[in-house]
């Protein structure tokens, strides 16, 4: 297994192909040999403010040029990364910086008013750097801020250190049905774990140093089979900047929307003209639009050319058949991969739809070499086609655990038998030829009269309807079923459903008792940046419209 730090891995990128475009951010193209003379620029400063070895650096910013740039120069010093939701309200960041021990936050100027209250909450924020958003900002740059281009351009570059594997970055999760946690990734698990998605499915033996890496990444370059890979998401959120990170090391190009907001037309146009030949999404939520958009161009006779696409990819939410099959006419050679992973590790289980081959039903996966069910309580394996359900777990590169969590870290991270597993709590039964039936997160199932319901289950069934477009199953508080089965919709503009409507039709799909007694319409379904449901928000939102109705 290679044991050397990311930042160790991209400088070699950089000397071996420095005129090669490593970054994509909307209209601006980045070199390798720019990327890394910024980024050690920027190392010389966070050197120089005596940043180093197990530091933390926060990182509120848009997509933009300087996240990654950030980041390799977090790496270069040894630092972690700590990534925060643009979203969030100051109390929310104060606890995502104050749970990390972050010294150091990177910014953009538009967050100069809730910057401002954040440092009030944490003396421990030793650095504010400030990154301008060309925004037209009322408020005072925040006191002691270092502008981010006067960091560049006082500092000289920061040369190459010797760096370790060991070396971690903190991806803190999206809170949405808790506080926000920490999972600490090794650069070394990380390496290992974005394996199975590039070089395994290559068919390239994994690299074992650095000088490996750049060997390879350069060899795929030449000979054209290098990724030009677009992912939807944000990087605040991992799935982006762990998909750019596996994309370096093949020798690609990361292709990132320059946008505040996910821009179907944007996406479409970036592919078209960066001949993107994969493009990552989080389930419905980004297809949806996507496919309107696609729609909407062929219908006044101005298509895009999508023909470049070889994969699409999805993971974190719900890709539905209907969509991959208006995703797959138009991109007729790709190959769709639908994927169940979580922040903590994964794949648990996959569905991959071949060019030309039918998806057939929503949420069909299939399990993986690596993929365990456990029983819950007694922790033995349950045999597939046992008609049992149980929690979904994965041996294979993972990591270290949550961030001065050692409870969480016992639960989550279990070594069974002399293997290590991770288990964050999705629920599962599992056929005996290794279809994956997904029930849902155990943290949001939902127990009503002593019967349990998973979310997924119920928000599947739903969108099975044409005139339903998002949907998002909580439980609500019942005097007599403890909890009751309560769903929050967006539909179609020009429709006009009902409650009785909706609850009737996924009676039709699934069992009676899991089926909503209450149906909540909203204009639009909230979700992350990165497409996942906000149980948090949904709640709120079924409580909010009872207390109105009575």
């Amino acid at each position: 297994m290679l044991s050397e730090s990311w930042a160790t891995l991209w400088e070699k990128l950089a000397e071996s192909q420095p005129d090669h475009v490593a970054v994509v951010v909307g209209d601006t193209h980045i070199k390798w040999s720019e990327l890394n003379d910024r980024a050690s620029r920027l190392a010389g400063a966070l050197t120089s403010a005596g940043v180093g070895e197990g530091d933390k650096i926060g990182q509120l910013l848009f997509n933009c040029p300087e996240y990654l740039e950030s980041a390799f120069a977090t790496f270069k010093v040894r630092a972690s990364t700590v990534n925060v939701n643009y979203r969030y309200k100051a109390a929310e960041i104060a606890h995502v910086l104050g749970d990390s021990g972050a010294t150091v936050l990177i910014y953009h100027s538009a967050f100069r008013g809730v910057v401002t209250q954040v440092a009030q909450m944490l003396p421990a924020l030793e650095l504010l750097i400030e990154v301008d958003s060309d925004d037209d900002i009322k408020e005072s740059q925040v006191l002691g801020a270092v502008p981010y281009e006067t960091a560049i351009s006082a500092n000289e570059p920061m040369g190459p250190i010797v760096r370790a594997g060991t070396d971690s970055l903190l991806l803190y999760t999206g809170g949405t049905t808790g506080l926000p946690k920490g999972v600490v990734w090794s650069h070394t698990g990380l390496f290992g774990a974005l394996a199975f998605t590039g070089y395994a499915s290559m068919g390239i033996a994994l690299p074992t140093s650095s000088a490996e890496v750049a060997s390879v990444a350069k060899e795929l370059n030449t000979s054209g089979r290098s990724p030009v890979n677009m992912t939807a998401p944000p990087l605040m959120h991992g799935t982006a900047m762990f998909l750019a990170f596996s994309t370096f090391v093949m020798g690609g190009t990361v292709v990132l929307l320059g946008g505040r907001k996910f821009d179907a037309a944007e996406l479409l146009r970036l592919v078209q003209r960066e001949k993107v030949t994969q493009v990552s999404i989080v389930g419905d939520a980004f297809a949806r639009p996507i496919v309107q958009e696609l729609e909407r161009a062929e219908a006044v006779g101005t298509p895009y050319d999508i023909t470049s696409l070889g994969r699409i990819v999805s993971t974190g939410a719900t890709l539905s058949a209907d969509m991959k099959r208006a995703l797959m006419q138009r991109a007729r050679n790709a190959v769709v991969l639908d994927m169940i992973g979580a922040s903590e590790g994964g794949p648990f289980a996959v569905s991959m739809t071949m060019p030309g081959q039918d998806p057939g039903a929503t949420a069909h996966f299939m399990a993986t070499p690596l993929t365990v069910l456990f029983d819950e309580t007694t922790w033995e394996k349950i045999a597939f086609g046992s008609d049992r359900s149980g929690v979904l777990a994965a041996s294979g590169p993972m990591p270290d655990g949550y961030f001065n969590d050692e409870k969480k870290t016992a639960e989550t991270f279990r070594t069974i038998d002399g293997v290590r597993y991770t288990v964050p709590g999705d629920y599962a039964k599992i056929d005996a030829d290794g279809t994956v039936h997904l029930l849902g997160r155990g943290s949001v199932c939902i127990n009503t009269g002593g019967e349990k319901v998973y979310p997924e289950e119920v928000e599947v069934a739903a969108r099975a309807h044409a005139q339903i477009v998002d949907c998002i199953a909580v439980g609500i508080a019942d005097e007599r079923f403890g909890e009751i089965v309560t769903l929050v919709v967006s539909q179609t503009s020009g429709s006009n459903l009902k409650d009785k409507d909706v609850i009737e039709h996924v009676k039709s799909q699934i069992a009676v008792y899991k089926a909503p007694r209450y149906v909540v319409f909203v204009d639009q379904v909230y979700r992350s940046p990165s497409g996942k449901a906000d149980y948090r928000w949904a709640k709120e939102t079924v409580l909010a419209a009872r207390i109105q109705q009575r």
